[in-house]
């Protein structure tokens, strides 16, 4: 399926951007794929014990930046190659700022400025955007071209996503231009412009009909697995009841209600949602939109499990069952407590070496403002040597063990999808009820061969681009597909339905800058880049 208008070559199909990866990263532990860190005017150290080893950071070491009173104080490095902003525009970090280490009347902020290393005058060119902190706790600060408002140094120089020459990262704390210090420590910084070629949509679930889970689809797991409850002394009952999960206005809800509820033999105080997808497969990215339920005691998840799991109850066992967990293999594409709200965790879990049916793991996560109240774009792209876990397109765990056997690596099996909201212990006495809600789950692949795409017939002309204030969106036949504008990183800004042949998007209100518009059909999906002027 290719677009039926080119215009300047700017509109380019998912499956074109199979470009090579830049990946910068560094966890000042020993992963990095930055050599040339250097300081200007003040203090560094990337070996510096963590002094304050608690809430989103517990890692050993990390970044020490001491601004002794130097007038342009700042920490650099050079990236080796030049960015390409279209790709990926999002730099992100963890920060800390110890309020008795500063002195003066400065913003408390974070800038991080793009240069050109090559020049005699880097900062000539540069671009910055600037971002106010909090004191005394670490903090993820994202920096995404395509979204915040940044400024250039020269009022000429074009959008920083259409120009190619940046080469050095600069961060710099509290501005500059004075002699105030402050000390700060950095950790786990990342920039990744790698191109997925899991392009093919090939199994979705859009949640576009009201009533009833797609039982076509998705299997209600009931059956308490040890015939008493579930694992991890969990609360609940899962049930098939549209009380614990229906759709409506194009989402799935999963409920988790406190109620006396009986059930094969077994009264419990709570009941909710556990959905087994009617579709395995092995390898891909897969990716749900969702928005997190609150409360102490929630733990809502999106995940995965070996379709060879032998699990009482559940959908795929009686046919396909022949190994224990972990044996089977785990991929937990999102966990989130209540006890830990808009804290994001990812795990890997498989057998401890020499023991299939003991299990360990690895495990990362990522603070995301306001999972409870936005919807944000959790996914896995799986392959045959790796597992890279993102939130909105921002990564916090990569599992890649060196050894692959059946002890690290059971990941080389189809595995089923699983959407379920369990009640902790821990719940709070004063927890009624809350929603899980999920705004689709999708799986991509990689294509299999060219010439079938030279095949088909065009469906969908986007016109113009640039654009100004209107996009336009041409259907040969209506699909009633679904429509989404995202940020490069993944946040989805406009979404909307195809019910007609021809759909006009106001975008007026939108900043300048490169967008993605994704079609959703039911044949497939269909991604282009347009820019905004």
């Amino acid at each position: 399926m290719r677009a039926t208008l080119i215009i300047l070559c700017l509109f380019i199909s998912n499956r074109d951007l199979l470009a090579q990866s830049q990946i910068l990263q560094d966890n000042f532990e020993g992963n990095s794929t930055i050599s040339t860190w250097a300081g200007d005017d003040c203090g560094m150290d990337t070996n510096f014990v963590n002094p304050f080893q608690n809430g989103i950071n517990t890692s050993s070491t990390v970044l020490k930046y001491t601004d002794g009173g130097g007038l342009y104080a700042n920490i650099r490095f050079d990236a080796g190659s030049n960015f390409n902003l279209s790709k990926s525009s999002v730099f992100t970090l963890k920060v800390y700022v110890p309020s008795n280490d500063i002195t003066g009347s400065q913003t408390n902020q974070i800038s991080l400025k793009l240069q050109n290393a090559s020049l005699s005058a880097p900062w000539s060119t540069q671009c910055e955007i600037i971002k106010t902190i909090v004191l005394d706790q670490w903090q993820t600060i994202t920096f995404d071209f395509s979204q915040d408002a940044f400024i250039n140094f020269d009022p000429n120089s074009a959008n920083p996503l259409a120009r190619n020459d940046f080469n050095r990262v600069l961060f710099q704390m509290n501005g500059e231009n004075n002699n105030d210090k402050v000390v700060a420590y950095f950790d786990d910084f990342l920039y990744s412009a790698a191109s997925s070629v899991f392009t093919n949509l090939v199994w979705s679930d859009e949640f576009d009909q009201d009533g009833a889970v797609n039982t076509t689809k998705w299997f209600h797991q009931t059956q308490l697995p040890n015939g008493v409850s579930w694992y991890n002394n969990e609360l609940q009952h899962y049930t098939n009841r549209s009380v614990n999960s229906f759709c409506e206005d194009g989402v799935l809800n999963i409920v988790a209600k406190k109620e006396s509820f009986t059930d094969q033999g077994q009264t419990k105080q709570y009941t909710s949602s556990r959905l087994n997808s009617k579709y395995a497969f092995k390898y891909g990215r897969i990716e749900a939109r969702m928005k997190l339920p609150i409360g102490e005691g929630t733990w809502p998840a999106f995940w995965m499990l070996g379709k060879n799991i032998i699990e009482p109850g559940g959908y795929w066992t009686s046919n396909f069952g022949t190994k224990n967990w972990p044996a089977c293999g785990e991929i937990d594409i999102m966990e989130h407590w209540g006890s830990n709200q808009n804290v994001v965790s990812s795990a890997v879990h498989h057998p401890i070496n020499g023991n299939l049916a003991v299990g360990e793991y690895s495990t990362g996560d990522q603070y995301r403002e306001n999972v409870s109240t936005e919807f944000h774009v959790y996914a896995v792209e799986w392959n045959e040597k790796s597992l890279i876990f993102t939130v909105d397109g921002i990564r916090h765990l990569t599992y890649n063990p060196l050894v692959k056997d059946q002890y690290t690596w059971p990941f080389d099996a189809e595995q089923y999808i699983l959407l379920n909201f369990a009640i902790e212990p821990r719940v709070s006495p004063n927890y009624t009820q809350s929603t899980m809600q999920v705004d689709y789950v999708r799986v991509y692949q990689e294509k299999t061969s060219n010439t079938d795409l030279m095949a088909k017939a065009p469906q969908f002309k986007v016109f113009p681009n640039p654009v100004v204030n209107e996009l336009s969106i041409h259907q040969f036949e209506n699909t009633n597909a679904k429509v989404e504008i995202c940020s490069l990183s993944g946040q989805i800004l406009k979404s909307l339905k195809l019910n007609k042949l021809d759909t006009a998007i106001d975008v007026t209100d939108m900043p300048a800058g490169v967008y993605i518009l994704k079609i959703v059909a039911s044949s497939g999906s269909e991604t282009f880049k347009f820019i905004k002027e």
